[in-house]
């Protein structure tokens, strides 16, 4: 099953990250004094404006239905209060940061795309024939920090449609994180309290 359905993308949250970062200094905003170990663990108890900030920044954050479209739309644009008490407004970036999972060379990252990745790994399992029927690979569940970012499940879902033939299409759906950025932990723990699991993977050692 390893060989058959498990690919992998470089791109992943810190990448993301770095993308935004780069792209407020471009503007001269420099993002990068906030995006400390120091600020992630800030962030989880809301402890700090620059903590607050770089909450604010991850979520203003989206994925574009149409990336062209958004380019000429006047919508994006958002309001941010810096922790130096100024004010930044965001527009491009917002979207351009998650556009970066579908087109990894806007980073100049020499990388599969999220699309590619998933396309690639239906074929293989529609391919393999390891069950009766195909509807063992066509839900896609996402999970994870970047996961939660408004848009993903419909655009990826778009791509993915577009990228395969009609006849492997049909009953393909992408459905968001059901619980937030605790997505994989929960399904984890949903596959090790199966009666069929065999063994924890985490033991006390004396």
């Amino acid at each position: 099953m390893h060989q058959v359905g498990v690919k992998a993308t470089e791109i992943g949250a810190l990448k993301v990250m770095e993308f935004l970062t780069k792209q407020l200094e471009d503007h001269n905003i420099y993002y990068g004094k906030y995006f400390t170990d120091k600020a992630l663990r800030e962030e989880a108890m809301g402890s700090s404006t620059a903590a607050n900030f770089l909450h604010s920044c991850k979520m203003s954050c989206y994925v574009a239905q149409d990336y062209e479209a958004e380019l000429s739309s006047k919508d994006s644009k958002l309001s941010l209060v810096l922790p130096d008490d100024s004010n930044i407004t965001l527009s491009v970036e917002r979207f351009r940061t998650g556009e970066v999972l579908f087109r990894p060379y806007l980073a100049r990252m020499n990388a599969m795309s999220l699309q590619d990745v998933v396309t690639s790994c239906i074929k293989n399992c529609h391919e393999a024939i390891v069950a009766d029927d195909d509807k063992w690979y066509k839900t896609i569940v996402l999970a994870g920090g970047c996961a939660c970012m408004p848009g993903l499940a419909g655009r990826l879902e778009k791509e993915v449609l577009g990228l395969l033939p009609p006849s492997m299409t049909s009953g393909i759906r992408v459905l968001p994180p059901p619980y937030g950025t605790d997505s994989a932990w929960f399904g984890a723990l949903s596959i090790g309290n199966l009666s069929t699991f065999p063994t924890s993977w985490c033991q006390q050692r004396s």
